[in-house]
């Protein structure tokens, strides 16, 4: 039943993205803007659905992390509508020539960026990845294949709807923008196994769904990370500085990605820094789980067990652990880090230098926090997630990680002896 339903929604995909991708950049833009004033127009409409998906969260006791991440607001709307619009400001990369050439026989070879085709995208309890997800795929030439989580299925549908039915008056083919709204795990396997039909496959989520979509897919995917990300104050450091880093990577928003979940503190400076951290970070609601070092400062904190070292929180908890050198620093994030962000806090130069050539991450940060890793933050506009591979995209995927390219060649009758 799931397979024959995602089966007939990917051939509609199909079908649209052999037209968007001839679509213009104008034509597409002209598409965002539609979308973008729908959602604003239709805010009581996608708020009275929210409110069914946070009372039901609510019920089923998620966190509040994963309350907030559910939640929309006026606010949060006109923040997804103005995503749009900026992605619709952003330079088109479909159809640019990255490089040409003319080989001795008078051949032209050149290299252009065209869309990836039909692209599904697995994700939890964020309905604002459903536009950003919309927006960015059909701006790249792309039809888009949704399949958010459970918990944000009214929210979904009802944003779906509003947008699929936007951009179709804004000129873009039917069945560019689907949702698939069975909330039954067979739905994702259906789609995961959907050769031929589906191009790439993208999660974003937690690393349970991350697990599952990898371990599953005979479609090829794009792996959006986990974010075990840590920040290392060393004993060069501006204390000062490094407070205010600490502070906002841990708690400016705690269920995102790009959030600090365990602080490494040099031994030369554990004395003098951590005790007033941890107390202002006790007064911030953050529960702090520390080494044998740590809870010696602070008699308040829980003990750290190895788990503890590898966790993920997206909550507010935080593992905490002094260390004795850089060394030491980088073989633990080394050991226990996701390759997603990570980050340093010094006023040695060298040592920064060392950081960034060391730290296998999508993004290494020198006195910075961690939360800029983010497709706005760096000037691209919305991002699908970010990506902890190697391979086709790494880092915050904005538009040109969402196409490929191909080779086009010119000739005047040449064939080859």
């Amino acid at each position: 039943m799931f397979e024959q339903e995602i089966r007939s929604k990917a051939e509609k995909a199909g079908r649209a993205a052999r037209t968007l991708a001839g679509l213009s950049a104008g034509e597409k833009n002209g598409a965002l803007m539609h979308m973008a004033e729908a959602l604003v127009r239709e805010t009581p409409a996608i708020l009275e659905a929210n409110r069914a998906d946070v009372q039901a969260g609510l019920e089923k006791g998620l966190s509040k992390a994963l309350i907030d991440r559910l939640l929309l607001t006026p606010e949060r709307i006109l923040d997804m509508a103005q995503g749009l619009k900026e992605v619709a400001g952003l330079p088109d990369p479909v159809g640019e020539v990255e490089s040409m050439w003319v080989r001795p026989n008078g051949i032209q070879v050149g290299r252009v960026r065209v869309p990836l085709g039909v692209i599904g995208i697995i994700y939890e309890a964020r309905p604002n990845v459903t536009v950003d997800a919309a927006g960015l795929c059909i701006k790249a030439g792309n039809a888009v294949l949704l399949r958010g989580g459970s918990e944000a299925i009214n929210s979904n549908k009802v944003i779906t709807g509003i947008i699929a039915e936007a951009s179709v008056k804004g000129g873009v083919p039917e069945g560019a923008v689907q949702l698939v709204e069975s909330t039954d795990r067979a739905a994702v396997y259906a789609m995961l196994k959907m050769n031929g039909l589906i191009d790439v496959v993208i999660p974003r989520g937690g690393a349970g769904l991350i697990r599952t979509v990898i371990e599953n897919a005979t479609v090829p995917v794009i792996e959006t990370g986990v974010g075990n990300c840590h920040v290392y104050v060393d004993d060069s450091a501006d204390l000062e500085m490094a407070a205010k880093i600490v502070i906002n990577a841990k708690c400016q928003r705690p269920g995102v990605c790009n959030a600090m979940e365990t602080l490494l503190v040099h031994s030369g400076v554990a004395d003098r820094f951590l005790p007033g951290i941890l107390e202002k970070l006790r007064e911030l609601g953050v529960e702090v789980r520390g080494d044998q070092r740590v809870r010696a400062l602070a008699g308040w904190v829980k003990e750290a067990v190895e788990e503890d070292w590898a966790t993920e929180y997206l909550d507010l908890i935080l593992a905490v652990k002094v260390v004795d050198s850089p060394d030491e620093a980088m073989d633990h994030i080394h050991r226990f880090g996701t390759k997603h962000s990570e980050a340093i806090v010094t006023r040695d130069y060298d040592l920064a230098r060392r950081f960034l050539k060391e730290v296998d991450a999508a993004a290494v940060y020198v006195n910075a926090s961690t939360r800029f890793t983010d497709g706005y933050q760096f000037g691209f506009g919305a991002e699908i997630g970010i990506s902890t591979q190697k391979l086709h995209a790494r880092g915050p995927m904005g538009l040109k990680e969402l196409t490929t390219y191909k080779y086009v060649i010119y000739g005047s009758g040449q064939v080859r002896t």
